[in-house]
């Protein structure tokens, strides 16, 4: 990375496989005239890695925001599920996050850059009562293209959903931080 001229930030271990393979999370930044595709080819030219994702994030996305919204659900423990799903692109680096009431398909809260979801959208989420990640192709939201998606059940039947255009896949890990924050918020 630093024959690029990337500026490190930040490194998280997001998930170890049983096998040795290990994926991190690296926040950094690049001088202005490079572009990503020369940090991709210049990890991918060393031996065993391979760049899954990369995207662009505002300065203000770093990996302490688990604490952070927790601090911020501890202060206002009555409106906890609220502040998570506002929270959740930034801690789980997604583009948006709603909060549904499943009997009717009502949005009880929703991210800033979030779809309007119908009750018919959240029914195809299945299993509706399990936390999963799902892949979701143009015809689940028309318009908006192929998708990665993250379901959270939540006690009184609500649902949270977690989007990310184009991927990649919610990982093990985030599903467990996922389950860990929506059941201290709820």
């Amino acid at each position: 990375m630093g024959t690029v001229g990337a500026d490190i930030w930040a490194i998280e271990i997001v998930e170890k496989s049983p096998d040795g393979t290990v994926t991190d999370d690296f926040m950094l930044s690049l001088p202005a005239n490079v572009m990503p595709d020369s940090l991709v080819a210049a990890c991918t030219a060393l031996p065993g890695v391979e760049v899954t994702w990369v995207s662009l994030y505002p300065d203000t996305w770093g990996i302490e925001s688990d604490l952070e919204v927790l601090d911020d659900i501890a202060a206002n423990p009555r409106q906890g599920l609220q502040t998570l799903t506002l929270a959740a692109p930034r801690v789980f680096h997604c583009q948006w996050a709603v909060l549904a009431e499943l009997r009717d398909g009502t949005r009880l809260q929703a991210s800033e850059l979030a779809p309007e979801l119908t009750r018919e959208q959240l029914n195809r989420l299945v299993p509706l009562d399990q936390l999963h990640r799902q892949g979701a192709d143009d015809t689940w939201l028309p318009g908006w293209g192929d998708m990665e998606l993250a379901v959270a059940p939540l006690r009184g039947n609500r649902l949270l959903i977690l989007g990310r255009q184009g991927g990649p896949r919610f990982l093990d890990s985030e599903l467990l931080r996922l389950r860990h924050l929506s059941g201290i918020a709820a």
